[in-house]
């Protein structure tokens, strides 16, 4: 039998007390937050302030030189949903974008986001304190009905972590939610295009490479979450960027923005209506991404440096 002294008795009986005051005071605050309510992501949103943001993307500004045409067209008199293609990972130009609008014009989009960003509690979190919302028809009419301006990408995941061969292609399967959403409503759409991210990186293994390996397969079947690899379409590529680094490459990035495009008159409930008008939208990203294309041939000519058509690739 170990006899412990009245000294360490009085110490452990301490350390219990202590400990269980900790596990007390941590159950307290855990059914404080069970039971108040759940924040309201759409109407209690306040976003950043302007200055905030925009010393925050100092470095990403200085790094990749974004470029913005089209600015002397874009009405942002009322609200209206923007629609764009996504790039490479989506890291790059979206915080660039979104920062140039609210710096510019006072202009705060309200991004959705696909679900798969929403399954981890650290960057759930950190999505929604800068506005971002799970990308559903619920969440789209309340950001409509509150006069709020919205972004999406139609393509998502699958088109974010896109395969080799898919740069700035627009990869919507059969997606016409935006559009009727945007019908519902009475919003415009501004279709807008980005471009550079995507040189950004090299893709060394997609999506389908992954599907096809016997051992990644083996490997989520070992984790149970096989579901989470939604087909090859929810895993980030593989890629290479600055040499052999995740370092990305010092592109210059462009963006355009569009006319805006009514919806008024358009039937939501006829498919073939929203097809036209979903591809209306899209032939103006393409055609937008094509002007992009040449303006950069001539703007690498004329304004960037050694360094960066050095290590741009």
């Amino acid at each position: 039998m170990i006899r412990l002294s009245p000294m360490k008795l009085t110490a452990a009986a301490a350390a219990a007390a202590a400990t269980a005051g900790m596990v007390v005071a941590m159950r307290k605050r855990r059914h404080a937050r069970e039971a108040a309510p759940e924040p309201d992501i759409i109407h209690d949103f306040k976003p950043w302030p302007s200055i905030a943001q925009h010393l925050a993307t100092t470095g990403p500004r200085t790094y990749f030189r974004p470029t913005f045409l089209g600015m002397e067209q874009l009405d942002t008199s009322s609200p209206a949903l923007y629609v764009g293609n996504h790039t490479l990972y989506a890291l790059l130009d979206v915080p660039l974008l979104m920062e140039h609008l609210i710096h510019e014009r006072g202009l705060y989009l309200r991004p959705l986001g696909d679900r798969g960003h929403f399954d981890y509690p650290g960057w759930k979190q950190f999505l929604l304190k800068i506005g971002v919302v799970p990308a559903n028809p619920e969440n789209c009419d309340k950001l409509m009905e509150a006069g709020e301006s919205v972004l999406v990408y139609p393509g998502g995941a699958r088109e974010v972590w896109h395969h080799k061969d898919e740069n700035y292609t627009l990869v919507w399967k059969k997606r016409l939610g935006f559009v009727r959403q945007a019908a519902k409503h009475g919003y415009d759409i501004i279709p807008f295009a980005s471009l550079g991210a995507d040189e950004c990186y090299t893709i060394l293994a997609d999506g389908d490479d992954f599907r096809h390996s016997r051992p990644v397969q083996k490997a989520l079947k070992v984790l149970g979450v096989p579901h989470l690899f939604r087909d090859g379409e929810a895993v980030p590529p593989l890629v290479r960027g600055l040499g052999p680094t995740l370092a990305p490459r010092p592109q210059a990035l462009y963006f355009s923005f569009g006319e805006r495009i009514s919806t008024v008159g358009i039937d939501v409930t006829d498919e073939s209506q929203l097809w036209a008008m979903r591809e209306k939208v899209a032939a103006a990203i393409y055609r937008q991404l094509d002007e992009l294309r040449a303006y950069r041939e001539q703007d690498r000519e004329r304004n960037w440096g050694k360094w960066r058509k050095r290590y741009a690739g």
